[in-house]
């Protein structure tokens, strides 16, 4: 193991530590692409086979363990993946020091990795068709689940890092702000450690000794209920790192000043403590919980809104800026002098606009009263895509744009390219959510391989599929678009423009900013609380209900 002291930290880092970002970055970000790559095509295939269209192809096994599978590769390993690269060659580049022990942290690429091949191997075999929300009654294969607990195990390695390298350079550099990209990142990776929790204690409390036949049965509200600890929470995970590029890479490439850096801090620390106490809104039809507790997490979910509208408030002043320094005058002369060729600058637009109405999906989805209109429709299913693949996937091909010339030395293989691949995601998948959106309203189910509901409902509903279908098409032509330009620029023999990394900067840049904005400590101690007061009693009282364990399927 190597590491480093405080005198290596002052006076600058070791020579190999560009190495060590590009090399740690480069190597979970592929894994993460690859997945990726993986995934798209059987995106495609669901949404053919759901449609009607093609009884060839419908087959009722290979839908749920394509849309399983699917699930896992995108909101586990695309994900996690990715955001420990994207984290490693921040955290590397904004401190200007070494990793405490590169060691440690291949180790928990490793385990992560191996975790990964493990869970992959019962998917693509059919084995743990379980959706990628992995709680009763549906039961895989025990090694899907060692697996999934490998790939989390070795993430932690990566939170550890980020932690441990914020604590070392505050404590090399009393009263300095953290630079703001290691801020954002140390948050997530806190927050990672807490929800990640509730999904983790499930497997290793419930599913796996029932696999090992240590348990006659399993309690499945406790399991729903410590899965919900996971289930929205980790929204923010995926999300976190979509808003660092919105802070720290965008007003950079868009030759501005970020509009506040307290902002961002204020938003960060806000999508923390809101984010992971508030799972019970996906379990508002769920008897084992009482209304009250629904509430105080309906409450929570409404809170997140306030970080994700100061966000929207800081890009939106911070391009303004951009465009009036671009020559733009007059209330909105200003739109069209953004640098919309820039792949960061334009996919920070497009994902801004898709996070407008996908949050606005999150608020229905929110409400008590509303929710029992949308539950269990495909209005989930668009809102969750229009999140998660509108908004965070979208600004990860952006980072991958910006990171790859930095990480390889050589020259973007085409930026022509990758503005039209921005654009057709973007248009592909507002193209796919919308009908989603509509058919939900319409009470078309989601979680079905086929729509056998009568003649009048399937005629009503085809136009819909149809688009949607459409959608996919276009989504999966931009998924390939975006792997060819990464693998071109690793083969491309022209030298990139510039291979430093440099984040954007405040108008006023702060020297100093208090200590609730430049410190993690305080807000560890305010989770703990409020997920004591939101989660304790209602994991706690299964310990005193008298109810039949269940045995759930597939075992």
């Amino acid at each position: 193991m190597t590491s480093v002291t405080d005198h290596d930290i002052v006076a600058g880092a070791p020579i190999g530590m560009t190495k060590q970002a590009n090399r740690l970055g480069m190597a979970n970000m592929w894994v993460g692409f690859g997945a990726f790559a993986l995934a798209i095509p059987m995106g495609l295939y669901q949404v053919a086979e759901r449609s009607d269209l093609f009884p060839a192809v419908e087959s009722a096994s290979l839908y749920y363990t394509s849309v399983t599978t699917h699930g896992v590769l995108m909101a586990y390993v695309l994900t996690t993946f990715f955001i420990m690269g994207y984290g490693y060659h921040s955290a590397i580049n904004s401190l200007k020091m070494p990793l405490p022990s590169s060691a440690f942290s291949w180790i928990g690429f490793w385990i992560a990795l191996i975790g990964t091949a493990l869970a992959a191997w019962t998917l693509l075999t059919g084995q743990a068709s379980v959706m990628y929300t992995f709680y009763p009654p549906e039961m895989g294969h025990t090694l899907f689940y060692i697996g999934v607990a490998g790939l989390v195990i070795g993430s932690w390695f990566w939170c550890i890092d980020m932690i441990w390298m914020m604590g070392r350079w505050k404590r090399a550099n009393p009263g300095m702000a953290v630079p703001l990209v290691m801020f954002g990142t140390t948050i997530n990776a806190l927050l990672w450690l807490w929800t990640s929790m509730g999904a983790t204690l499930e497997i290793v409390t419930q599913i796996l000794p029932l696999k090992l036949g240590l348990v006659d049965g399993i309690e499945a509200g406790l399991a729903r209920t410590l899965f919900s600890w996971t289930l929205h929470a980790i929204v923010y995970f995926w999300l976190i790192p979509a808003y660092i590029a919105f802070y720290t890479l965008m007003p950079q490439q868009a030759k501005a000043k970020l509009f506040s850096d307290e902002f961002a801090r204020i938003a960060f620390v806000m999508l923390f403590i809101f984010s992971v106490p508030i799972g019970f809104h996906h379990l508002y039809m769920d008897p084992q919980q009482a209304a009250g507790w629904k509430l105080l997490h309906m409450f929570g979910t409404y809170m997140v809104a306030v970080p994700t509208l100061i966000t929207g408030f800081t890009v939106m002043a911070t391009l303004e800026l951009s465009g009036k320094l671009r020559g733009g005058r007059g209330l909105l002369g200003w739109i069209p002098r953004m640098p919309w060729r820039n792949p960061v600058v334009l996919a920070s637009i497009l994902s801004m606009m898709m996070l407008t109405f996908g949050g606005f999906g999150g608020v229905i989805n929110a409400s008590y009263a509303l929710n029992a209109l949308v539950h269990d429709t495909q209005w989930v299913t668009g809102h969750f895509h229009l999140i998660f693949g509108g908004t965070s996937v979208i600004m990860y091909f952006a980072v991958a744009y910006w990171a790859w010339p930095r990480m390889t030395g050589r020259a973007l293989f085409s930026r022509k390219l990758a503005l039209w691949q921005l654009w057709l995601w973007a248009i592909g998948m507002v193209v796919t959510t919308g009908p989603w959106h509509v058919l939900g309203l319409q009470g078309q189910p989601r979680r079905v391989n086929t729509l056998p509901y009568g003649e009048e409902l399937n005629a009503l509903w085809t136009p819909y599929e149809a688009i949607m279908l459409s959608g996919s098409v276009i989504l999966t032509l931009s998924a390939i678009l975006f792997i060819v330009i990464l693998v071109g620029t690793h083969m491309t023999t022209r030298k990139a423009e510039t291979t430093e990394v440099v984040y954007a900067t405040a108008i006023h840049q702060p020297l100093k900013v208090p200590n609730l904005l430049n410190s993690l400590s305080f807000w560890n101690w305010a989770m703990l609380a409020y997920m004591l007061a939101s989660y304790g009693y209602p994991i706690v009282q299964f310990l005193f209900i008298e109810s039949p364990l269940a045995v759930p399927y597939g075992y």
